[in-house]
C-alpha cells in the first residue's frame, strides 16, 4: 500500500515538474525562434534593398552601402551567403545577382522552391543547406532574395538537443530527489498507520481478556441457576471487577482521543503548580505508606505555570502511581519541583529494577509496556504515560525518562514558567 502511495506521489511530482520544464523550455525556444526569425526577416529586407540599388553584388564579403540603424548594409549580410534572382511572371529567371558561381540547375531549383510557396518569408532545404527567401512582386515579375540560414537553423536544432539532454539529466536528478523525499514524506504516514494498527490490535487484546472472564463467569452462573445470589457472589464479583477494568480502559482511550482534538478548545489559565502537586502527594501518601515505601519530596513554593490545573494534577498522579508500582519492596520515591532557569521542572524518581535502554524511547507509546506481565499484575494497560505525555505536549512542555538498571528511574517534566 505504501509503495503504491509513494509511486503515486513520485509520478505526480514527476508529471508536474515535467510539465513545468516543458513549459519553460517551450517559452525559451519560442522566444529564441521568434528572435531568429525576426533577424532573418531584417537581413532579407536589407539584402533586398541592397540588391535593388544595383551598387554591387551581394556575397559573403562586401556589398552595397546604405543605412540600417548605425550599421552598413554590407555588414548586415556578411554573416551568411545571399543572392537574389529576378524572374518573369512565369518564374523564368531573367537576372541573377550573386558573387558566387552557382550552377543554373541550382538557381532553377531555388526558383522552383520559391514558386511553390511564394511568401514574404519562408524556408527550404536544398543540397543540405537551409535557405530563407523572400518573394517580392514587381513590374518585371518576381524578385526573390535568398539567404543561407543554416547556421541559425543549427542554433535552433542544437537548442532542442540541449534542452532534451538537460531535461533528461534533470529528470534523472529530480527522480532520485523526489524518490528520497517521497520516502521521507511517507515515513510519518507509515509510522502513524503502524501505530494505529498496533493500537487497534492492543486495544482488542486488552478487551479480550476481561470479556473472556466475564463470559466464563456468566456461564458458571447460568450453570448454577438454582443457587442463590449470595451463593454465586464470587462469580458476580469477578464480573464486576472485569467490568471496572474495561471501564477504566475505555475511559483512558476516550481521554486520549479527546486530548488529540482538545488543544484548540482548551482554556489555559495561570495556576499554582506547587499547590497542585502538593495536593496529589497528600492523596497518594496513604497508598505509599501501605506499600511500605519511603517518600521524600522537595517542592519550591508558588511556582506558577499556565495551563490546566486538573490535567497537571493527573500528570503528577500518573508519575507517582507509576513510581509506586515499579518500586522495589521497601524502596524509596523522590519528588522534586524546582525552578530551573526559565522553566519549572518536576522530577519523580524511584528505586527498582529500572527500564532497559532499548525501551526508554517507547514507554510513552500507547499500550507499550517494558514488562507486560508485571503491568497486567498491577492492573495497568500501558496508557498512563501516553496520557501524561499528551497532557505535557498540550502544555507545550517536554517529558522524558532515564533509568539505571537495578537502580533509579527518573521521569522529568519541563514546563514554561508563567
Amino acid at each position: 500500500m505504501f509503495d503504491k502511495l509513494r509511486n503515486r506521489l513520485l509520478l505526480m511530482n514527476m508529471v508536474i515538474i515535467s510539465i513545468i520544464m516543458l513549459g519553460a523550455f517551450t517559452i525559451i525556444y519560442t522566444i529564441t525562434y521568434q528572435n531568429v526569425r525576426k533577424d532573418i526577416m531584417m537581413d532579407l529586407q536589407h539584402t533586398a534593398d541592397a540588391s535593388n540599388k544595383k551598387d554591387g553584388p551581394i556575397g559573403k564579403k562586401g556589398g552595397p552601402a546604405g543605412p540600417r540603424g548605425g550599421d552598413m548594409p554590407g555588414e548586415d549580410h556578411m554573416r551568411s551567403v545571399s543572392f537574389s534572382l529576378q524572374t518573369d511572371k512565369q518564374w523564368s529567371i531573367t537576372e541573377t545577382n550573386s558573387r558566387f558561381d552557382m550552377s543554373s540547375d541550382f538557381y532553377a531549383a531555388a526558383v522552383k522552391k520559391a514558386a511553390e510557396h511564394p511568401e514574404k518569408i519562408s524556408q527550404f532545404t536544398l543540397n543540405g543547406t537551409r535557405w530563407a527567401y523572400s518573394v517580392i512582386n514587381n513590374q518585371s515579375g518576381y524578385f526573390i532574395v535568398y539567404m543561407d540560414v543554416t547556421d541559425r537553423q543549427t542554433i535552433l536544432t542544437n537548442l532542442v538537443y540541449t534542452f532534451s539532454a538537460v531535461a533528461l539529466f534533470m529528470l534523472g536528478i529530480i527522480y532520485l530527489t523526489s524518490r528520497y523525499f517521497a520516502d521521507r514524506s511517507i515515513e510519518p504516514v507509515k509510522e502513524a498507520f503502524e501505530k494505529q494498527k498496533r493500537f487497534i490490535a492492543d486495544a482488542s487484546h486488552e478487551l479480550r481478556t476481561p470479556l473472556a472472564v466475564i463470559n466464563t463467569n456468566a456461564d458458571v452462573l447460568l450453570a448454577n441457576g438454582e443457587d442463590t445470589v449470595n451463593g454465586q457472589a464470587k462469580w458476580l464479583h469477578h464480573i464486576k471487577a472485569e467490568t471496572e477494568r474495561m471501564k477504566t480502559l475505555t475511559r483512558d482511550l476516550l481521554y486520549l482521543t479527546e486530548m488529540d482534538d482538545a488543544k484548540p478548545r482548551m482554556l489555559y489559565v495561570p495556576f499554582d503548580l506547587s499547590e497542585a502537586v502538593e495536593s496529589v502527594i497528600l492523596t497518594m501518601e496513604a497508598v505509599i505508606f501501605e506499600k511500605d515505601l519511603a517518600l521524600d519530596y522537595d517542592i519550591e513554593p508558588e511556582l506558577t505555570v499556565t495551563g490546566s490545573s486538573e490535567q497537571m494534577k493527573q500528570v503528577a498522579m500518573i508519575l507517582l502511581d507509576n513510581a509506586i508500582k515499579y518500586s522495589n519492596p521497601k524502596g524509596s520515591i523522590v519528588l522534586a519541583l524546582k525552578k530551573h532557569q526559565n522553566h519549572v521542572r518536576l522530577t519523580v524518581s524511584n528505586t527498582g529494577p529500572g527500564i532497559p535502554a532499548e525501551h526508554l524511547d517507547k514507554i510513552f507509546d500507547r499500550f507499550y509496556r517494558a514488562d507486560p506481565s508485571r503491568s497486567r499484575q498491577n492492573g495497568g494497560y500501558g496508557l498512563g504515560l501516553a496520557i501524561a505525555k499528551s497532557i505535557v505536549v498540550q502544555h507545550q512542555g517536554k517529558i522524558s525518562a532515564k533509568s539505571v538498571p537495578n537502580g533509579t528511574t527518573t521521569f522529568e517534566v519541563q514546563l514554561n514558567e508563567r
